[in-house]
């Protein structure tokens, strides 16, 4: 690992090879990078399985540490897609729902590992931001109805 910084994601259920094949599968600029191997049998493990994964997504890197299963994601963390129509938006929040995730509300999506995401477009942020104030509450109350982000209804509250 080159990079000072990587954010360490745990996959309580040994799957994080899985995740990771997946996650650059989904993504642009992601791939897998390489997996570490245990040298020996350990507590709950054999010699030769996958404890670690290397993996970028979006070009930012990650490790998937094949971890204990008393240890869950929750959304106390989750990873924010920035897109930039209703194509990309839908892709990325299909992938990851036909992959055994599940809607949430307003633009979120938990995959099937428990990993919350945020596939955002980018005219919600700026909706959002709005200099007028009416403006940006129309965009906000539109969005508070939806579960995936829908371009179309946040660019008729920006039109007002």
């Amino acid at each position: 690992m080159d990079d000072k910084l990587t954010t360490c994601l745990w996959f309580p259920n040994r799957d994080g090879l899985d995740a990771a094949q997946f996650y650059a599968k989904t993504f642009p600029d992601s791939e897998v990078l390489d997996a570490m191997h245990a040298s020996t049998d350990y507590p709950g493990g054999s010699a030769g399985d996958v404890l670690a994964v290397n993996f970028t997504v979006l070009g930012r890197p990650f490790m998937a540490l094949n971890s204990r299963p008393e240890i869950s994601p929750n959304h106390s963390v989750s990873f924010i897609v920035i897109t930039e129509d209703q194509d990309e938006t839908d892709r990325y929040w299909n992938a990851i729902i036909d992959n055994g995730g599940e809607a949430d509300e307003c633009g979120w999506c938990r995959d099937r590992w428990g990993f919350s995401w945020q596939i955002t477009p980018r005219i919600l942020l700026e909706g959002m931001q709005h200099s007028d104030p009416l403006t940006a509450q129309r965009v906000m109350t539109a969005m508070m109805t939806m579960v995936k982000i829908d371009v179309a209804q946040i660019e008729a509250a920006l039109a007002g």
